[in-house]
């Protein structure tokens, strides 16, 4: 029986029994509003009647692939889909019952022996594995998605045959890395039922985790996230996805985090990693993600106590994360809710200090400042929360005097000190939270005040309280001059403490000194009587020597009753004495950078300041002390910000700190000079040289290599302004990753403030932002990542900047040797950033003259000279595939100029690839009228004419293209067209002669439309091959 008999058979039989045919169904399938399920009854009802149930495999799948040869998300094909799905499972026995799982062994063994894979199931999936290798993407696509739907459309507990399961992992895992992100998104999901999350080899766990690193796209990076199994192992690689670098990816890890990983999982790292990334995230979809999906998924878990919430973040070394996250809850909660959850406060509606915790004193201070911004329809609420500025000044003094300071030997008990630290930051919490109190009544405010200057004066107070101290003084203190003048008090007061000059007497001086006048007394009447002996013996000059010897006894007797009288009698005289120990010194020079900091910068430095700098700041920057010396560098280089003339002053010293000192204090005099830099521009420099010399770069080579322009470069001297640059210079290829990122945001700042104006400076930062050696640096990355687009779409001259340093930074690239970092670096990815900075388009006031000439036109340019200054060299294909990317103007100028270097560098240009990107360009560039006259003069014409043409421009190069030419001639002259591949044989290795003129193909949209037909409808192909059968 032929096939066409066959068919016709089993249609007639199914026909006669009024029972719906296979492609009745298919025809009803394909829309929406039919019952499936009747459907798939139906159908199931005329399967089982039929005895050879091979005719029915076959058919059915034959007008299943009518929908399998289907690419586009057609809605028809979607239903068949779906239909085929359901009626393959359909043959699937139902879920047992409790009953039936507790049946004995020996009854479930025969009945899964009877219950083995249907056959029409089987032959639905041996059909589909053959055709996964399918040469049409389509099928591919196809097939894969209805392998996702048979397994998904099963019950929970079903089993397939271990075979099955294995050649259905194999043809997954192999087209998982299909060239089709559509066929790889379906594979994977098809994977879901296939994991085994307790397995640690588990391929298709391990394919996930590999698709989730390398997939370059999004979609199937989203699809492994939503169907991956949660496990230890597969944990961080979810976790890395919330930093992908796409914003529905990320969206998907953090929901995909709160519904299936417990908070419990996660190490406190990673909670706070989690909320910190998340709150922070550019992307307000994610954000909220953060704040609807995860925060209260957390928040079920500890049974809504926001306190046991902090508990498992560890607010203590995260307390910016932890105010972020309560002001994330607060904004999702009721205002009534929240006075009713807040901290538990007594009747002076304070904590009470037995009960302070760092948990709910962070809670305390963000539940008020989140009602305190509110403004005034959060004053009554806070009076709720908050008593009145005297009373919470009595409790932070009182709180604040208990802390213990700890000696030496004591800060080496561990507990001691986590118990003081602990202490620490509660007392700054509850310092912060003077900023949320009413002082705008005198009295309230006065005693804060008071509070605060004594625990500032207090020996006792920790340092790590000074500068927070001083902050919410100064901020209770408007005006500049009474600030200077308060903060002066409290040095003074910190650094030459009053004391007593009386001391307690001594019984061992007091019995010393009544000895020293006993003796002091014999010798006196000792010595009277040998003068008088003497007067009586006539003995003149011995007894003037006598009374010599008595009048000194005499006044040294009065000394010591002198002595005597005063350790007696105890005096009220106080004197003050001056204390340079280095913590008395750190202390001070705190509070007068706070100080400095909170001044405005158009107050000028007065005498108590000029005070303040001649006896504390100076002497301490020679301290041996490396703390006290960075504090003092700091206060020098804001201060000198209040001050040309100082700054012009003390800028050699701070170039002299900036390279000899400590790391730490180093990073602190470069940012002093960055800031003058800022401040005052390159000028400062011509007025400092006038009388001081700056110091002398160390590698005077590459002085003259990296000295960019400066603004104003009439006024700065070359050699001091080149010194500092270079200096900068040096600093970005330091070892040290601080000192290097710190540079390079310096650097950074000058550029987009116009202080300089240098393209070697900028392709030295491209290059290290780019280099392997600073991957793990990520505030250098972030600074540079957003400073190249802010400073390339600022402004056209800043283009031009980078369009200068294009071709330097190539060449860095390609001669790096081996063994340099840079050889490591996407050559290509580095070429991608420095066009889409120099687009014209990416500018923010773009300029709306379209024939005005743009810095791609330059850079087209400067390509095109590189490319003729040697076509042999390996960056041409790079130049040459760079050009088609360019956003190039409508100059006619320009474009005729670039028109003949084109043709010229088509005619030395021998790499296929190259040539090939060349004449898509000047196909760009040309009108359709004068494609024919360009095509008459491109490569692929005999050469002589071109020779003749090109011996007017350049003499040089006729020569050798003449010979070339005559060799084609010759060859033409034989009566026959040499072939292309004789011609490559003579002139290359085959590869590098341009093919001929492309054929002109349908566009993407004609395609698109020619099969519109076959989409919409797959009845009329159904039908179609029903009549020519």
């Amino acid at each position: 029986m032929s096939w066409g008999e066959a068919k016709y058979f089993c249609e007639a039989k199914m026909t006669a029994d009024n029972e719906m045919d296979i492609k009745e169904a298919f025809q009803r399938a394909q829309k929406g509003h039919n019952n499936k399920a009747k459907l798939v009854a139906s159908l199931n009802s005329r399967y089982d009647k039929l005895e050879d149930k091979t005719l029915f495999h076959e058919e059915f799948v034959h007008y299943l692939k009518y929908a399998m040869i289907v690419y586009k998300r057609e809605p028809t094909v979607e239903n068949v889909m779906e239909f085929v799905a359901r009626f393959a499972t359909s043959f699937q026995s139902p879920p047992k019952t409790e009953e039936e799982e507790d049946r004995p062994e020996d009854e479930e063994e025969e009945e899964e022996d009877d219950e083995d894979d249907h056959p029409f199931l089987s032959f639905l999936f041996n059909f589909l594995l053959e055709s996964h290798a399918a040469s049409s993407h389509a099928v591919r696509f196809r097939v894969c998605q209805l392998i996702n739907k048979l397994l998904g459309s099963m019950a929970e507990n079903a089993q397939i045959d271990d075979d099955l399961f294995d050649r259905i992992h194999q043809a997954m895992l192999v087209r998982v890395t299909d060239k089709f992100p559509n066929v790889r998104i379906q594979a994977a999901l098809a994977m879901t039922r296939l994991q085994q999350p307790k397995d640690p080899d588990c391929p298709t766990i391990n394919a996930y985790m590999l698709i989730l690193e390398n997939d370059t796209n999004a979609e199937v990076r989203r699809a492994v996230l939503s169907c991956i199994a949660m496990s230890p192992c597969t944990l961080p690689k979810v976790l890395k996805r919330t930093r992908d670098i796409k914003e529905n990816v990320r969206k998907l890890a953090y929901q995909v985090l709160a519904e299936k990983v417990h908070i419990k999982a996660l190490t406190i790292a990673q909670r706070v990693g989690l909320l910190q990334q998340g709150l922070h995230d550019t992307s307000e979809t994610v954000r909220e993600v953060v704040c609807s999906r995860l925060l209260p998924a957390w928040m079920l878990r500890v049974e809504g106590n926001v306190i046991e919430l902090l508990h498992r973040l560890d607010v203590e070394n995260c307390a910016q994360t932890a105010l972020d996250t309560l002001k994330a809850i607060f904004r999702g909660t009721p205002t009534e809710e929240l006075l009713q959850k807040r901290v538990q406060l007594d009747n002076r509606k304070l904590v009470p200090v037995d009960s302070l915790s760092c948990e709910n004193v962070l809670y305390w201070r963000a539940l008020c400042e989140f009602i305190k911004a509110k403004g005034d329809e959060g004053d009554e609420m806070l009076e709720q929360v908050l008593p009145d500025a005297a009373t919470y000044a009595d409790y932070l003094y009182g709180y604040l005097k208990a802390v213990p300071l700890l000696s030496e030997e004591q800060r080496a008990d561990f507990n001691q000190l986590e118990l003081v630290m602990t202490k620490e930051f509660i007392s700054q919490q509850l310092i912060r939270l003077i900023g949320c109190l009413d002082t705008n009544e005198e009295g309230g405010r006065k005693r804060v005040l008071a509070v605060l200057q004594e625990m500032l004066a207090l020996p006792q107070t920790p340092s790590s309280l000074v500068s927070l101290l001083t902050e919410k003084l100064l901020s209770l203190v408007a005006d500049d001059h009474r600030r200077i003048q308060t903060v002066a008090e409290i040095i003074s007061d910190v650094r030459e403490p009053i004391m007593e000059a009386s001391q307690t007497l001594d019984k061992n001086m007091s019995r010393r000194q009544q000895v020293q006048l006993a003796e002091v007394k014999v010798s006196i009447l000792e010595a009277k009587q040998t003068l008088e002996d003497c007067i009586a013996a006539q003995d003149f000059s011995r007894a003037a020597e006598l009374k010599d010897s008595i009048t000194g006894f005499e006044n040294r007797r009065n000394q010591i009753l002198q002595e005597i009288a005063e350790s007696s009698q105890p005096a009220d005289k106080e004197i003050r004495a001056e204390k340079n120990d280095p913590e008395t010194l750190l202390r001070c020079l705190i509070m007068c950078a706070e100080l400095l900091k909170q001044m405005s910068i158009k107050t000028r430095i007065g005498p108590t300041t000029s005070a303040l700098m001649s006896s504390l700041v100076l002497p301490s920057i020679a301290n041996a002390h490396p703390a006290v010396r960075n504090m003092a560098v700091v206060c020098l280089g804001t201060c000198t910000l209040h001050s040309k003339e100082l700054a012009k002053t003390h800028m050699v010293l701070l170039l002299q700190i900036a390279q000899l000192d400590e790391v730490k204090i180093r990073i602190s005099a470069l940012r002093a000079i960055i800031d003058l830099l800022l401040l005052f521009g390159f000028q400062l420099l011509s007025e400092t040289a006038a009388t001081q010399t700056a110091p002398q770069s160390q590698s005077p080579d590459r002085q003259e290599e990296d000295a960019p322009a400066t603004e104003e470069k009439g006024d700065a001297p070359e050699d001091t302004a080149q010194s500092i640059l270079v200096m900068l210079s040096e600093l970005l290829d330091s070892e040290v990753s601080d000192l290097r990122t710190e540079t390079a945001e310096g650097l950074a700042k000058l550029m987009y403030t116009g202080r300089i104006s240098s393209a070697k400076m900028l392709s030295r930062l491209v290059l290290l932002w780019y280099n392997p050696v600073t991957e793990d640096d990520t505030r250098l990355r972030h600074c540079l990542g957003v400073f190249f687009q802010l400073y390339a779409r600022e402004s056209r001259a800043h283009q031009e900047v980078v369009e200068e340093g294009f071709l330097p930074t190539v060449r860095t690239l390609m001669n790096a040797p081996a063994t340099s970092p840079l050889a490591e670096v996407d050559i290509n990815n580095v070429v991608e950033l420095l066009v889409e900075l120099t687009r014209p388009s990416a500018l923010i006031k773009p300029s709306t003259n379209t024939e005005e000439v743009c810095v791609h036109d330059y850079l087209a340019v400067r390509m095109c000279g590189e490319m003729l200054k040697d076509p042999t060299a390996p960056e041409v294909r790079l130049y040459a595939k760079t050009l088609s990317s360019l956003e190039l103007s409508r100059d006619e100028t320009v474009r005729k100029d670039l028109q003949t270097l084109l043709q010229q560098l088509v005619q030395v240009v021998k790499d296929r690839v190259c040539l090939r990107a060349l004449e898509k360009m000047v196909y760009q560039l040309v009108d359709s009228r004068e494609q024919a006259e360009l095509l008459s003069a491109s490569a692929l014409q005999p050469l002589d004419v071109n020779a003749d043409e090109a011996a007017t421009d350049d003499p040089s190069k006729s020569a050798k293209r003449a010979k070339r030419g005559q060799r084609k001639a010759s060859a033409a002259k034989g009566g026959r067209k040499p072939s292309r591949r004789a011609e490559s044989s003579e002139e290359s290795d085959g590869e590098n002669v341009p093919e001929s003129v492309p054929v002109v193909r349908p566009s993407r949209r004609a395609k698109t439309a020619a099969l519109e037909k076959t989409k919409l409808d797959l009845n009329t192909l159904i039908n179609q091959e029903a009549n020519v059968s």
